[in-house]
C-alpha cells in the first residue's frame, strides 16, 4: 500500500498528562485517530482474535471480560473492562512491569469512527530517558497498521521490521517521535529535556542518531 507519510502523521492527535495511580506518580499518553469505517467494524477489528493479527500481532487467550490475553512476543494481561462496542480496558504486562491501556470507540460526527487509546504507566527511569514517545510511537505504528487493514483488508500486513527500516517507516518514526516531544512540552515538560528524550526515542526506533533541537 502506498500512503502519504505527512497525512498519516497529521491524522493522529497526541497529548500527555501526569496523574496519580495507586498512590504513585504516573504519566498518561493519549492518542486518537478517525477511520473511514463504522463503529461496529472498528470495534470488531480491535477485538476479533481473527482480525487483530492482520494489523497488529498474533493474540491468544480468553478475549472476554475477566480473561487474559497474550500478544506474541510482546505484552499480555487481563481484560478489566469491556462494554461493546465503545470501550475496553486491559492491563499491559511486559518485562515485569504493569501499566494500563484504555480503548474507546465512538462516532466522530463526520461519518467515521474514532479510536482513542490511553496508556498509563508509573513514572520510571524509562520515562526519564525516552519520555512519552517510547510508548507513543509504538502505539502510533499500531494505529497505522489498523488504517492499512481497514483501508484494504485483503492486502497482507507488511513485515514489521522491513517496514520499520524502510524510508517511509523511518520517516514515520522520526515524525512521530518529534511530535511526541512537542506534546510533552505542551504538557509542561522542559523543552530541552523533552526534545532530548524524543531524539533518544527516534534513535531507538530508527537506529539513527538525530539532533535534539
Amino acid at each position: 500500500m502506498t500512503f502519504n507519510v505527512e497525512e498519516n502523521l497529521g491524522a493522529v492527535d497526541r497529548s500527555v498528562t501526569s496523574r496519580e495511580r495507586d498512590g504513585r506518580t504516573a504519566h498518561a499518553v493519549f492518542l486518537s485517530r478517525s477511520y473511514a469505517t463504522t463503529v461496529a467494524d472498528l470495534w470488531d477489528a480491535l477485538t476479533n482474535a481473527q482480525r487483530i493479527p492482520n494489523w497488529f500481532l498474533p493474540i491468544t487467550g480468553d478475549l472476554e471480560l475477566g480473561g487474559r490475553y497474550q500478544l506474541e512476543g510482546n505484552a499480555g494481561g487481563s481484560i478489566t473492562a469491556c462494554e461493546p462496542p465503545s470501550h475496553y480496558a486491559i492491563t499491559w504486562e511486559f518485562g515485569g512491569d504493569v501499566s494500563w491501556v484504555d480503548v474507546r470507540v465512538a462516532d466522530d460526527g463526520r461519518g467515521q469512527a474514532r479510536l482513542t487509546v490511553t496508556h498509563t504507566a508509573h513514572h520510571s527511569g524509562h520515562w526519564e530517558t525516552y519520555g512519552p514517545g517510547a510508548t507513543g510511537v509504538g502505539f502510533e505504528m499500531g494505529l497505522l497498521g489498523l488504517y492499512m487493514h481497514l483501508t484494504d483488508p485483503d492486502q497482507p500486513k507488511p513485515d514489521p521490521m522491513e517496514f520499520a527500516m524502510s524510508a517511509d517507516g523511518r520517516a514515520l518514526s522520526t515524525g512521530s517521535g518529534r511530535a511526541w516531544g512537542e506534546a510533552d512540552i505542551a504538557s509542561g515538560a522542559a523543552p530541552e529535556i523533552a526534545r532530548a528524550s524524543a531524539a533518544r526515542t527516534i534513535a531507538f526506533y530508527t537506529g539513527e542518531e538525530v539532533e535534539a533541537g
